[in-house]
């Protein structure tokens, strides 16, 4: 049988998991993942810890001893996700310790109620860091214009970090600059480059999602025939901007004092129009040094029929750079595109986060009032 997923691991493509739970720890998922479908990565986010908390029981016990502690719901919510991202580190450190670093990797993400709060984003930063105490962790900081400056102060500090919301090329190699700064001001602190990690998370589906909608309001035959071609093509002209960056001589003096790139990560890549097939947005993205974190759902539809061709990316920046001439030309407003998508992302984790912390203070009072199942609360 044909191993895809191994293929595209070959390909240097990290395949990462999108997901992650308690159950997925207990029961031993996440390690079958690793072991079985080449998994060498987690990424969280709000919506996905909302959802864990809310659909499971195995929180239970740890609810009961925080509510007897008389902790805050904020406290309560930072450590019990603290908790499943540690054990999830431990799980991934095999992958951490044969890539030296460079993958192994799981993520947590800063209250996304301060995405736009540079001190504050910064200072949970450290806190996470310090509470999850795993070096195969990547803290998440959303690429707002308040977050560039605080990806680079916390790497300066000597913490990884996964810059995630970012959707347009110019915010990116906004992202990558204050990544560069953030490495050499590390360098200055004198901390160790090598154990620094960073990804820039990408979104990808979410951009097709929103220049359809649009394209479909146009109506045009020119308009309907830029459908499904828009997020592709972001995400081949940011690997552009990849290559540009990481080819500088300014990266490269940070490289010989043991710095490693910051990757691009594909993020948002399940299909969200059910006429596109389920694996485009990991098949058209195949491109050595990145990564593609997929919901479970992805990585098992790839196992099973995902096709894997060697650089998909590179040399089609031409083609990209004219399905963005032509999404101008029919009236499609680029800028005002990647602000709704920051800002609806933005707000989608905010909701969620909102979700979590209520659903979790429901819970922590029924247990304090002795309910044989606090999670019904939920």
């Amino acid at each position: 049988m044909t191993d895809r997923l191994a293929e595209l691991s070959a390909a240097g493509v990290a395949v990462w998991l999108d997901d992650l739970s308690r159950p997925r720890l207990t029961t031993g998922g996440l390690k079958k993942l690793l072991d079985e479908q080449h998994v060498v990565g987690v990424t969280t986010n709000p919506s996905i810890f909302q959802k864990a908390l809310s659909d499971a029981d195995a929180y239970d016990e740890q609810l009961r001893d925080l509510a007897a502690q008389g902790v805050t719901v904020e406290e309560a919510v930072r450590l019990m996700t603290g908790r499943d991202v540690r054990d999830a580190c431990d799980v991934e450190r095999p992958a951490y310790d044969a890539s030296n670093g460079v993958d192994g990797r799981v993520s947590i993400e800063v209250d996304p109620r301060k995405a736009h709060e540079t001190e504050s984003t910064v200072a949970e930063a450290k806190t996470l860091w310090w509470l999850v105490d795993r070096e195969n962790l990547y803290i998440k900081i959303p690429a707002t214009l308040a977050g560039l400056p605080a990806i680079t102060q916390v790497l300066a500090a000597g913490i990884s970090v996964n810059v995630t919301l970012i959707f347009s090329n110019e915010r990116y190699r906004a992202v990558m600059d204050a990544f560069l700064d953030g490495i050499e001001q590390a360098k200055a602190n004198g901390h160790d480059l090598s154990k620094i990690g960073s990804v820039a998370s990408f979104f990808v589906s979410r951009v097709d999602s929103e220049i359809d909608k649009r394209l479909d309001k146009i109506g045009s035959d020119e308009a309907k025939a830029l459908k499904g071609k828009a997020a592709i093509a972001n995400a081949q002209l940011a690997y552009e901007a990849y290559q540009e960056v990481f080819g500088t001589d300014r990266w490269k003096a940070l490289e010989s004092a043991g710095a490693q790139p910051q990757r691009p990560l594909w993020a948002s890549t399940s299909t969200k129009n059910p006429e596109y097939k389920d694996t485009i947005y990991v098949e058209e993205l195949v491109a050595p040094g990145t990564v593609n974190t997929m919901p479970e759902a992805v990585i098992h539809a790839f196992a099973d029929h995902g096709e894997t061709r060697a650089d998909a990316v590179t040399g089609s920046y031409d083609t990209a750079r004219k399905v963005f001439a032509d999404l101008a030309t029919v009236g499609v407003d680029l800028p005002d595109v990647f602000k709704v998508l920051e800002d609806e992302g933005v707000d989608k984790f905010e909701a969620s986060w909102k979700e979590l912390l209520e659903g979790v203070d429901k819970s922590l009072k029924a247990a304090a009032k002795g309910s044989s199942n606090p999670s019904d609360a939920a």
